[in-house]
């Protein structure tokens, strides 16, 4: 996979920052693995670019992301993804008990018993992690 394969088909809703989505998306591509501790990535005018996002939006996430210990950028060399397994560890922490919270949020007035929304959710889970294996499958024999 090229460097610039990891940033197409990137949505951003309305209802947050360009920035702030830009962060979060790193986060989450460092959470599934897709970006590495010490991984190089893309200049703030390629990932403006790749993102279709206007260059001060760019320059915003990594200046947050510095501030934030995510990337590191030591002079010229290009911005890296941090190799501090603490700030990495935190990271998947923050996304899952982020979803969480949206999700207790959300089911909150619904009033349901503990063991039946942790069922529903082991079904849920289940079925979508079903499905995504069929796709998977389907596009691996689409490239055969």
């Amino acid at each position: 996979m090229s460097t610039g394969d990891k940033w197409v088909n990137v949505v951003f809703n309305s209802r947050d920052p360009v920035y702030s989505q830009v962060i979060r998306l790193f986060k989450e591509r460092i959470a599934t693995g897709r970006l590495r501790q010490g991984d190089v990535i893309p200049s703030r005018r390629e990932i403006a670019a790749m993102l279709k996002i206007n260059p001060n939006t760019a320059q915003k996430a990594y200046k947050e992301m510095e501030e934030q210990r995510l990337i590191v950028t030591e002079g010229n060399s290009p911005s890296r993804i941090t190799s501090d397994m603490e700030v990495l560890r935190a990271i998947r922490t923050e996304l899952i008990d982020g979803a969480v919270q949206a999700f207790l949020d959300s089911i909150r007035n619904i009033e349901v018993p503990i063991d039946e929304l942790l069922e529903r959710v082991r079904t849920k889970y289940a079925e979508e992690s079903k499905t995504a294996v069929e796709k998977e499958k389907e596009g691996a024999r689409g490239h055969d």
